[in-house]
């Protein structure tokens, strides 16, 4: 619906306004965990958006920039679990070596769904709002854990002490799993 689509693009430009500054911000203080965290936003809003403005089977040049962009910070991010892995520590500025991992096998999990949309001619139909759906998602799940776990000295001592910041928090991943179930196993968009 038109509505929809105006309110995609303003969450669009916000996320990749607060993408963009989070990551100046993480490399400035040399946070490159948050940096990661911030250039892989930026990608996953990016290429989401990107596939909701397409028609179906659809490709451009952008795909196989995004690729290479989607390699280059997953291939990044497990080196640093790697180094981080190695130290005693098993972490790097006290962010253990499984973050890295983590968000290291998303992005290339993402790039290898890149793969998948251009050997394929691009997507179409349910994968097409799968692939928009989850990848606005994940990158808002980043955005919440970020912000209400990762700054959790800007809210209330009495909300630090329920726990309640755990919702908003984690409350994108698991609406990107019930639409997800909704879009492929109901079927809800043909």
């Amino acid at each position: 619906s038109h509505r929809h689509r105006m309110a995609g693009n303003v969450f669009f430009i916000s996320m990749l306004c607060m993408a963009a500054a989070a990551t100046y911000l993480a490399f400035m203080k040399h946070q490159m965990d948050n940096v990661f965290g911030g250039v892989l936003t930026f990608y996953l809003v990016t290429t989401a958006w990107v596939t909701a403005k397409r028609r179906d089977g659809e490709t451009g040049i952008f795909d196989w920039g995004a690729l290479l962009f989607a390699l280059a910070v997953g291939a990044a991010m497990v080196t640093y679990g790697f180094e981080a892995a190695k130290s005693p520590t098993r972490s790097i500025g006290g962010v253990p070596a499984g973050m890295y991992f983590f968000l290291g096998s998303v992005a290339l999990l993402a790039a290898a769904g890149d793969v998948r949309m251009l050997v394929r001619g691009g997507v179409f139909g349910r994968q097409r709002v799968a692939r928009h759906l989850w990848r606005m998602c994940f990158g808002l799940f980043i955005a919440t854990g970020s912000f209400f776990l990762g700054q959790q000295q800007v809210f209330p001592a009495f909300l630090r002490k329920t726990n309640v910041l755990f919702i908003p928090a984690i409350l994108p991943l698991v609406l990107m799993i019930f639409w997800l179930w909704r879009v492929h196993i109901r079927r809800t968009y043909p």
